[in-house]
């Protein structure tokens, strides 16, 4: 028994002789069905085999992850690295403190051989199986045996205690052993005593290694196969599924003291029901919080004359997120100097759409947003100089109004391939099967002096989940309405 799961022995009244020991171990069926091969399967091969022609000659590690205490003997919900997830096809909370070993292989060093590495089922005979509140059948539910693991996976599976023996065999001049960093330091930890005691080289070396990995698993996923485009397609209907039941709540929400906690939890109710939570942490930022980028704490009321800035995504069981924003006016309809700020923010929107197709910079998306904003601010008055000068190097005055970036890749994480290198990212050109938002705003905080009082407290982002495709864009999230006559019907819809 772990550490962790024996902390409360001292408030335990579990019986622990012998009579009931042999008694709790009898009289359980213990038939175990075929288990189900997973979708992603027929896909993760193909995966790692691009990982291991990536870093030849190395063997790779890539740890789901342990379980993290959040307070006393009480553990987050568990969600395994993005890496891991990716290459293994598991998702949800499957399965912590696993790991995943891929290889080149013997026969051919240009495909991949992988192996799985889990702690199994428990016996009904090992005490784990009733006392163990961290691991055990009775208090977390049933693991899978070692033939369900791969029989789901289709690679080879085997006890997590074999581990150890298995990355050090063979390890030297021929074959390295780089380890994922950052998701399991016991791992970690093994693997650096591993590479000493074989000659391999550690610190900066063995360090570098292991970026490498990181990068090679951040970039390999910029690109997304038909699966995962289909995943994506779920999470981003899901997530509209969840503005819809927001919005039938708003009347509900005025007046309520914390209005904005209100709107996460339907989001999150949402969330839960069709998927395996969200993504990340839901924004309702209603008035001036809209003007406070992350506002996640939501603990403020929300008043019927203002807008209320939604960005959420819902996280589906494969572990692929949407990222979606709406600013919604809590009445229903826009008011004159509302619809105005929402209406330059949906051109500027409209212009990187205008522009994304396979060939195109991806920087050249905010770029194009950039010059739609500017272009407005100068018209009202904002700038202290043209637009031009605004958008050039030396100037950047817009972007006190819009400081931050108007795409990013999405998947399975929500900023995701976020270790890929700037070639690979912002100077990489659209290719088919990207998946990436677009999310322009204008942000006018109620303290900002150099703005009419009208805008001051008025923050607006539009943002939606967008797939290249052989000759343009498809946007993924389309089905929720976008202009401000729309948006207004669609809260009419719902409410009345």
């Amino acid at each position: 028994m772990t550490e962790l799961a024996s902390r409360g022995d001292s408030r335990s009244q579990r019986p622990s002789n012998e009579a009931f020991r042999e008694f709790i171990s009898s009289g359980w069926d213990e038939t175990v069905p075929d288990a189900e091969r997973r979708e992603a399967a027929d896909y993760t091969p193909a995966r790692r085999d691009a990982l291991v022609r990536r870093l030849p000659g190395a063997r790779l590690v890539l740890s789901a992850g342990v379980l993290k205490v959040r307070s006393n003997d009480t553990d987050y919900p568990f969600r395994p690295d993005s890496a891991f997830a990716y290459y293994t096809g598991l998702g949800t909370d499957e399965e912590p403190d696993s790991v995943l070993v891929i290889e080149p292989s013997a026969e051919d060093p240009a495909t991949a051989e992988a192996r799985y590495f889990f702690r199994p089922r428990a016996g009904f005979d090992s005490s784990e199986f009733y006392a163990d509140s961290r691991y055990g059948e009775m208090w977390v539910g049933r693991r899978p045996t070692l033939t369900e693991a791969s029989q789901r996976l289709g690679i080879e599976v085997r006890h997590i205690d074999e581990l150890r023996d298995h990355l050090a065999k063979d390890v030297g001049a021929q074959l390295s052993l780089t380890v994922m960093p950052g998701v399991d330091a016991g791992v970690e930890a093994m693997v650096s005593e591993i590479r000493s005691q074989n000659g391999l080289p550690g610190g900066d070396e063995a360090a570098a290694e292991s970026a490498a990995l990181k990068e090679a698993a951040s970039e390999q996923r910029l690109v997304k196969d038909e699966y995962e485009i289909g995943q994506m397609r779920a999470a981003v209907d899901a997530t509209l599924r969840g503005f819809e039941d927001v919005i039938r709540h708003l009347p509900e929400v005025v007046g309520h003291p914390r209005g904005e906690r209100v709107i996460e939890g339907v989001f999150a109710a949402t969330a839960r029901a069709d998927g395996n939570g969200v993504g990340y942490d839901t924004i309702a930022a209603a008035g001036d919080h809209a003007c406070t980028l992350h506002w996640t704490r939501n603990d403020g009321s929300v008043r019927s004359d203002e807008l209320v800035l939604i960005d959420a995504g819902v996280e589906i069981d494969s572990l692929y997120t949407a990222d979606v924003t709406r600013t919604l006016p809590v009445s229903g309809r826009f008011s004159p100097v509302q619809r105005k700020v929402y209406d330059a923010v949906l051109e500027a929107a409209d212009a990187a759409f205008a522009v994304a197709r396979p060939g195109l910079r991806f920087r050249e998306l905010h770029a194009a947003a950039m010059e739609v904003l500017a272009r407005t601010l100068e018209e009202w008055g904002l700038l202290p100089g043209t637009a031009a000068e605004s958008l050039s190097p030396e100037g950047q005055w817009h972007r006190r109004w819009m400081p931050h970036g108007t795409s990013h890749h999405l998947g399975l994480d929500v900023h995701d391939c976020a270790q890929a290198r700037r070639e690979m990212y912002l100077d990489a050109e659209l290719v088919p099967g990207m998946v990436f938002t677009i999310e322009p705003g204008l942000y006018f905080k109620q303290n900002d002096l150099l703005v009419p009082g009208e805008l001051r407290g008025i923050g607006v982002r539009i943002e939606d989940d967008v797939l290249v495709t052989a000759d343009g864009v498809e946007n993924l999230s389309a089905a929720a309405p976008r202009r401000a006559d729309d948006v207004e019907r669609w809260i009419a819809g719902l409410t009345q």
